[in-house]
């Protein structure tokens, strides 16, 4: 982890943290070192899990569900930017009990459909519980994304103990995937006015309308192969 982090994030909210707050939370960080490890071990248990999800599939169907596999651990200044939004002490008991995307899996799907039934074999492993569930696919968000989120707690062991993580999974076709970043990539330019991001919204999402058609027409392609092959 980086410690000077969040001397970074100082520089944005100088009238939410002073300087004894970012020390307090540096020190946290500093002492974080083994929660940080366990949360990467928590994301390799839910990546060999989705994998192993892959390869049977692919043994029984010929074809891959998964698409790439993607991993990512929120950093300090996130962290930080998290507990001062929710108003929460900077102690590792808040972090951890309160801040359930730091561990974080993106698996790219090839299929809307190959989404749902990866989730359902994740979900329906005994050593996995669903913590929050959120369809942005069925119910998109107001700019367009669409995607699958989960939030489930996988056990990692320990030397010597069971600990139980918390992971978010995000489930993407290729075409949601597409869409997402580059939307990230255009609404967060440097510089960017207000009135040119109003702009281009309609057209953002205009642009995320027409992937969702893509996978419903790919999809009814796969299904007609399916049916008649």
């Amino acid at each position: 982890m980086n410690n000077t982090a969040p001397i970074a994030l100082q520089d944005k909210l100088p009238n939410t943290l002073d300087a004894g707050s970012i020390r307090v939370f540096q020190e946290i960080i500093a002492a974080s070192r083994d929660l940080m490890s366990c949360y990467r071990c928590a994301i390799m248990e839910v990546e060999t899990k989705f994998r192993v999800l892959n390869e049977r599939f692919s043994l029984q169907h010929d074809r891959n569900p998964i698409d790439t596999i993607q991993n990512r651990l929120k950093s300090p200044d996130s962290i930080l930017g998290k507990l001062v939004r929710k108003n929460l002490p900077f102690t590792l008991e808040a972090i951890e009990g309160n801040i359930f995307d730091i561990a974080g899996v993106r698996v790219i799907c090839s299929f809307t459909d190959d989404i749902y039934m990866l989730a359902d074999c994740l979900l329906q492993q005994d050593d996995i519980r669903l913590i929050e569930q959120k369809d942005y696919i069925k119910n998109p968000k107001k700019n367009g994304y669409r995607s699958l989120h989960l939030i489930v707690e996988v056990p990692i062991f320990l030397q010597n103990e069971k600990k139980l993580m918390k992971v978010e999974v995000q489930l993407r076709t290729i075409a949601m995937e597409f869409w997402a970043n580059l939307e990230h990539q255009l609404r967060y330019k440097k510089n960017l006015s207000p009135e040119l991001m109003e702009k281009t919204e309609a057209r953002l999402y205009e642009c995320a309308r027409l992937s969702s058609v893509l996978d419903a027409k790919m999809q009814d392609i796969k299904d007609i192969i399916e049916k008649y092959s």
